[in-house]
């Protein structure tokens, strides 16, 4: 049984437990309900908990587990030479995987049967053309050992998902005894469920904290060994980015540094004035139609892919930048610039910044504007004066925002501003960012151990570590200049 059809199985046990235990506690008082320590229905959820909680719990046991053990003991069959350092033996288990899944695929088609899958067991080689003849080609470089591990690993898997299927209906039908039987006018079933409910919320958080924690270890455990294979000074201050996998590399951090912090500051200073004065015209001066209109066509900006202002960025601002601004201020002759990734940037955080500051001025009590506006304060200072120092907290979470998604930006970069990691103070030339350089590691046929490979890791730790700055200074802005009123 598959995992989908279990657990609708395990559903309909639950949807069953409810009911129930629902009826079982009404019938022990004869259908009084002031009888009962809790509601019937807290009787109901905790005959279907009593299904869902270890029935669920087991399956994701299981899920867990079930690949490691199975992988172990498929590895102690093969050969040596094939696992001979867990590099190979990953490349290997790929393999046996990927030749499993083939016959799996070529029995479903019927291409060929079980008793041809069986021969594989005896090391026929006529096996290959069966397969390519269902599409599920070999490559020639897979062994018979592999092929013989792969029928292994379907038949242990066969079985693995037959005890899986035992065990989970198992424990579902005792979960669903279990929870009926508990059904008893003096049980508290309002106070079980409740802690189930609990102990749900304190699993939810901890997942959200457990899981910045892992992502921040992952970050500094690889930064970490890539400090161990390239000296942390020439990093931090060498002024040059050249990574080449032949050797002789130049892994410099602070041009692309730099061209993070200038594009990110050119799309601030499009994005803020423009977003800031646009929600409070919405919020103070617009009139109901206005507003209604006007509010939505800002926010479709959002919806639009960074791919498409990508492409906007490539096709028409940096040939209009180029033509009317860098040639005839002799200032270069290219599209991709840092001045176009900066503007589309900034466009594109517009409506984040109007529509976050928008709510939060129209969150501003009605008393502080009668009141300013009673004591003889024009519209504009009420506005300048009492408004936006009430709103300030949520004016400044909002240019966090914005600035957090300009430093994070990519595809606009990639086809706004190019790939040159320079230090350059014309806004003209082209520049790269951070997070494109760690894409450009990562990707390709490149080798995980290399020290230009795990730069990546370095630069995304150190992404982590700006954006945690601008967190602490944001908080400080804040808690400086917050008002507070009764």
């Amino acid at each position: 049984m598959s995992v989908l059809m279990l657990l609708a199985v395990i559903a309909v046990l639950a949807t069953a437990a409810f009911f129930l235990a629902r009826q079982r506690a009404l019938a022990a008082t004869k259908g009084n309900p002031r009888l009962l320590h809790s509601l019937p229905g807290y009787y109901g959820w905790y005959g279907a908990i009593s299904v869902l909680a270890p029935a669920l719990a087991a399956l994701v046991l299981w899920l867990i587990v079930q690949p490691m053990v199975l992988e172990a003991r498929i590895s102690a069959t093969l050969p040596a030479e094939l696992v001979a350092d867990p590099t190979a033996a990953e490349l290997t288990m790929a393999d046996v995987r990927r030749v499993a899944s083939g016959l799996d695929t070529a029995i479903a088609s019927g291409a060929i049967n079980e008793a041809d899958a069986q021969a594989l067991a005896t090391g026929s080689t006529d096996i290959r053309a069966l397969l390519a003849e269902s599409g599920v080609a070999l490559a020639a470089e897979v062994s018979p050992e592999v092929l013989i591990a792969a029928q292994d690993y379907r038949a242990r898997l066969h079985w693995g998902a037959a005890g899986r299927t035992a065990i989970i209906l198992l424990v579902s039908v005792l979960g669903l005894f279990w929870g009926v039987t508990r059904a008893r006018p003096d049980f508290r079933a309002r106070n079980s469920v409740e802690r189930v409910i609990l102990a749900l919320l304190i699993a939810a958080s901890s997942i959200a904290i457990l899981t910045t924690v892992g992502i921040v270890w992952s970050m500094v455990s690889e930064t970490f060994d890539f400090f161990t294979k390239y000296p942390a000074k020439d990093f931090f201050f060498s002024l040059t980015w050249s990574p080449n996998f032949r050797g002789g590399s130049d892994l410099g951090i602070l041009p692309l540094i730099w061209g993070t912090l200038y594009i990110t500051v050119i799309s601030m200073l499009v994005s803020v004035p423009i977003g800031l004065f646009a929600a409070i015209y919405l919020a103070e001066y617009a009139s109901r139609p206005v507003r209604n209109w006007v509010k939505p066509l800002i926010e479709i900006i959002a919806g639009i892919p960074t791919v498409v202002f990508g492409i906007f960025a490539l096709v028409t601002v940096g040939p209009a930048l180029r033509d009317w601004f860098a040639e005839p201020l002799g200032l270069g002759n290219s599209g991709s610039s840092v001045m176009t990734a900066g503007i589309v940037i900034g466009i594109l955080n517009i409506p984040f910044i109007s529509s976050l500051s928008d709510d939060i001025i129209n969150a501003v009590p009605q008393s502080l504007r009668d009141g300013s506006l009673g004591l003889g304060a024009t519209k504009s200072e009420t506005v300048k004066q009492v408004i936006l120092p009430a709103a300030l907290p949520g004016i400044v979470g909002a240019i966090l925002m914005a600035a957090s998604r300009a430093i994070g930006e990519t595809m606009i970069v990639v086809m706004g501003a190019g790939a040159a990691a320079k230090l350059s103070l014309n806004p003209f030339e082209a520049m790269t960012t951070m997070t494109v350089k760690i894409v450009g590691q990562l990707t390709g046929d490149t080798d995980f151990a290399a020290p230009e490979t795990l730069v990546a890791f370095a630069l995304g730790m150190t992404l982590f570590v700006i954006t945690l700055g601008l967190n602490i200074f944001a908080l400080w802005i804040v808690r400086k200049y917050r008002e507070q009123y009764e």
